[in-house]
């Protein structure tokens, strides 16, 4: 008969027995510990995918206000070279604040824990843009519309096509990795 991998399961298993105390070393506590850790595992994995997927929509959400600041009805689309420039928008949107941070900080103190973060995630998308960074493809004047037109959901964020670009990169790719933003 299997047992439970669940810590609730287990709780109510341990619970059932005679005495509420269990020896470090027994194989009840074993259980009960392992459960717990599993518990943890999975809580700690739910939310990197959570954090993941809210930074991913941050992204669009800047590259969606950068797109319904600059399309026309003249221009419904852009080049290469103009989703470069929203990338180095978005790769120096924190800038200002970190300037302020660096500023504020008396000499010989540590680095405040906002500018840390702050760094180390500018730090991460610079080398995002070095090997790949995902975006909405705005070279297609109908997944421009579609990213104009999302709601800022999960699910409306799948209409709109992505692809990776890069820092040298000067045409768009011939392949793309992915057609859908997997959130």
């Amino acid at each position: 008969m299997p047992t439970g991998k669940t810590l609730l399961k287990v709780s109510r298993q341990s619970s059932k027995s005679k005495s509420v105390m269990f020896h470090p070393k027994g194989r009840k506590f074993a259980k009960l510990n392992k459960a717990h850790l599993r518990e943890h595992k999975l809580e700690k994995k739910k939310m990197q995918h959570i954090d993941k997927r809210e930074h991913e929509l941050r992204r669009t959400l800047f590259f969606q206000e950068a797109a319904e600041n600059r399309v026309s009805d003249e221009k419904k689309s852009f080049t290469v070279e103009e989703m470069k420039l929203f990338i180095e928008a978005y790769l120096s949107r924190f800038d200002e604040e970190l300037e302020e941070l660096r500023d504020q900080r008396r000499p010989g103190r540590p680095a405040s824990k906002r500018q840390d973060l702050l760094e180390d995630q500018k730090k991460k998308d610079r080398a995002e843009y070095v090997s790949g960074f995902k975006v909405p493809d705005m070279s297609d004047e109908a997944n421009v519309e579609n990213l104009i037109k999302w709601n800022g959901t999960i699910g409306g964020v799948n209409n709109v096509k992505v692809i990776y670009l890069t820092k040298n990169s000067t045409v768009l790719p011939e392949k793309e990795k992915d057609t859908q933003m997997s959130v």
